[in-house]
């Protein structure tokens, strides 16, 4: 007869003895509710969705989890209106805040979406002081800068998601423009996550081959302005909000490079302090993701014409910080 060892014994009795990531996603919208699903899919930790409409989380929890005989998830999911249900998260995930309509920008967004984002602060850092906090609310880089200061945190802890999804759009629209996979297709998008983002050429490849050297200048230039506008494009085509699956699993990308101490390289909304000759700013940068979150910045050997777009970039997304500091104090 085998007989498991006295540690696995108590592993397997006891299974708070092994410990699982407790992830937060703030907002049962359409990008929440598909960021749980991502994050449960890939096995990542227990999942808390919350949502201030009553009834919502609940039920999107309850259906996911009556999936799980299906398909597999090897974790739970809790629906609440309550931020008690929260505390010891390790990851704080914001997706909470007014979607874009067709002509609007996300710094249409700014008044409403900040007075959202400082109450959820308020709310949900006292049962997690030590989490890591994901902004996804739009204007991105803003709203990660007010929710930094709001917490008080390490500029480390508090990140926005905006350039792994800008990246992931370019790699899409380069692939199909030259009918390859996206995975053959490596670059890499700065700046703020706005009509100004600033997609690396310089770096960009396919199979290791330079994006130049495969198409006309011309074509590549159309290709980044549809980045730049990949997601108005999607907004004009539902016309009652806009992009969920792709910033979802550009989020939980995110959240599996900090719980699995990947030490990836990814572009987010990160806190500057002198890199690319920026200050006081949060704007998409590579940033070494592990278990300390944004551990470091990547700083990139730039062209004369990428460090001057990245300049105008955050030059751009300042006069909005500006307004929000100045609505909300700062």
């Amino acid at each position: 007869m085998v007989v498991a060892s006295p540690s696995l014994q108590t592993a397997v009795c006891n299974p708070t003895a092994i410990s699982i990531p407790k992830i937060t996603i703030i907002g049962a919208g359409n990008v929440g509710a598909s960021l749980a699903r991502c994050l449960l899919s890939q096995h990542l930790g227990n999942i808390v969705l919350l949502d201030i409409v009553e009834g919502r989380p609940q039920g999107l929890a309850l259906d996911m989890s009556e999936a799980q005989p299906l398909e597999g998830y090897s974790h739970h999911i809790t629906g609440t209106n309550d931020y008690l249900d929260t505390a010891d998260s390790q990851i704080v995930i914001i997706t909470a805040g007014l979607p874009r309509k067709p002509g609007m920008t996300r710094d249409d967004l700014l008044k409403v979406n900040g007075k959202i984002i400082l109450d959820v602060m308020a709310k949900a850092l006292p049962h997690s002081p030590n989490a890591h906090f994901i902004l996804v609310t739009n204007p991105l880089d803003v709203m990660t800068y007010l929710a930094w200061q709001a917490s008080g945190l390490p500029a480390n802890q508090v990140i926005g998601q905006a350039g792994v999804l800008d990246s992931a759009r370019f790699r899409t629209f380069i692939a199909r423009e030259l009918d390859v996979p996206p995975q053959d297709v490596a670059t890499m998008v700065l700046g703020g996550h706005g009509d100004l983002m600033v997609p690396l050429i310089s770096y960009t490849t396919v199979n290791g081959i330079p994006l130049a050297d495969m198409l006309p200048t011309d074509k590549i230039q159309q290709l980044v302005e549809r980045t730049r506008h990949g997601g108005a494009e999607i907004v004009n085509h539902l016309k009652t909000g806009g992009a969920y699956y792709a910033p979802a699993a550009a989020t939980a990308a995110m959240v599996s490079a900090i719980l699995q101490n990947q030490s990836a390289i990814l572009p987010v909304s990160a806190y500057l302090d002198g890199q690319y000759g920026l200050n006081d700013i949060y704007l998409g940068v590579p940033c070494r993701l592990d278990s300390n979150g944004a551990a470091a910045i990547v700083e990139l050997t730039l062209t004369a014409h990428e460090q001057d777009a990245l300049a105008e970039s955050a030059k751009s997304v300042r006069q909005t910080l500006d307004k929000a500091l100045a609505l909300f104090g700062g």
